[in-house]
């Protein structure tokens, strides 16, 4: 397969309908309109479902509705028009059915602007409509990896019967680099669960309404169970230099990218600086984390591109082991390598490691 050169909304569309997507419903917002527009010529193409919905709110219930009928679907949004979904995400979760959510985060909060942020980590990771669940959340961090991810999120949203999030930012969604697009795969079976004419079998049914304390109850120990099960199998990262890390990045997305360069450039100075490279925001790679911090390290700099929300699963894995410090860049400005790397060299001063200590 050749690689082409392909903008990152573009390429997780294409990606979509070679996952086999069946119906996408969506509203146009920045930045993630180019993703819309893609699959608004493609699935017409495929003789596929595309439908532009009213609202976000709508679109997300159009989700509902289509991933109830088990076919594979999805929606795209940005950062305020995620929010206006999180009703809609409780009864998927509720119903325990797939279904993929695509969020490109702005700066905000409000509308706040256009601007590549992060600052959607607590809505995708924590409150994602009400309730007790959560769902699976990926985290690319270049065009190809936002393929492959989501490629993965159809397969999770299959696998677990759970919602699954593809979470980039104005970066990742406008930027352009060379990327393989995989083969195009046939559309699925509709399951067995699915709601799709009960001809010659019994009725189905498929609801997010418990209306007994002992249903709804059995019902969430049911999603917990589930919760427990990813959280124990589909911890992913990336890793950089961490061989003898001593003080360790965590960044994700951009915020990652940008990190890696800083290391580079503190490896240089003879720093022992290494990156762990969240890829999924949640189950969040805690295992790998705790194995860096039992083999050495001594420091933690969190990258992020918001007031500093991923540092707080950082600091709910290591607790008081070592200190925990935030680079952090808000509204819809990016970290800057020189500025981390300043502040890598203040941490090594704070915990006695220079140069002449490493060499």
């Amino acid at each position: 397969m050749t690689a082409q050169l392909m903008k990152g909304n573009v390429a997780i569309a294409e990606a979509a309908v070679r996952a086999g997507l069946q119906a996408y419903f969506g509203y146009p917002i920045t930045p993630q309109t180019e993703l819309l527009e893609h699959l608004a010529m493609r699935m017409v193409e495929l003789d596929r479902v595309f439908v532009q919905a009213e609202s976000e709110v709508a679109a997300i219930n159009m989700v509902y509705g289509a991933a109830c009928a088990g076919v594979r679907t999805m929606t795209s949004s940005s950062s305020p028009g995620v929010s206006l979904m999180q009703e809609g995400f409780s009864y998927i979760a509720a119903s325990e059915i797939p279904c993929v959510i695509v969020d490109m985060m702005r700066g905000g909060p409000g509308l706040g602007n256009i601007q590549p942020s992060q600052g959607d980590y607590f809505q995708v990771t924590r409150s994602a409509g009400h309730g007790d669940y959560r769902p699976i959340v990926l985290g690319p961090a270049s065009v190809q990896e936002a393929i492959d991810l989501t490629i993965l999120a159809f397969d999770l949203a299959d696998k677990y019967r759970h919602l699954v999030f593809v979470v980039g930012d104005g970066l990742i969604g406008q930027m352009m680099e060379p990327a393989v697009m995989p083969e195009m795969r046939p559309i699925r079976p509709h399951p067995d669960w699915a709601v799709d004419g009960a001809v010659g079998r019994p009725k189905r049914i498929i609801t997010s309404l418990n209306l007994t304390t002992e249903g709804c109850e059995q019902a969430n120990k049911r999603i917990q169970a589930r919760l427990q099960i990813i959280r124990e199998n589909e911890q992913r990262s990336a890793e950089y230099d961490t061989e003898d890390a001593r003080i360790l990045i965590i960044g994700y997305g951009t915020a990652g990218r940008v990190a890696q360069s800083s290391v580079k450039m503190a490896r240089q100075m003879g720093l022992p600086v290494g990156l762990l490279r969240p890829i999924t925001l949640w189950p969040f790679p805690e295992d790998r984390l705790r194995s860096l911090v039992d083999n050495g390290v001594e420091a933690i700099l969190v990258v992020e591109m918001n007031a500093g929300q991923m540092i707080e699963d950082v600091r709910l894995v290591v607790g008081r082991d070592v200190p925990v410090e935030l680079h952090g860049r808000m509204g819809g400005a990016v970290p800057l390598p020189d500025d981390i790397v300043e502040q890598v060299q203040e941490i090594a001063a704070q915990i006695g490691l220079t140069r002449a200590s490493v060499v």
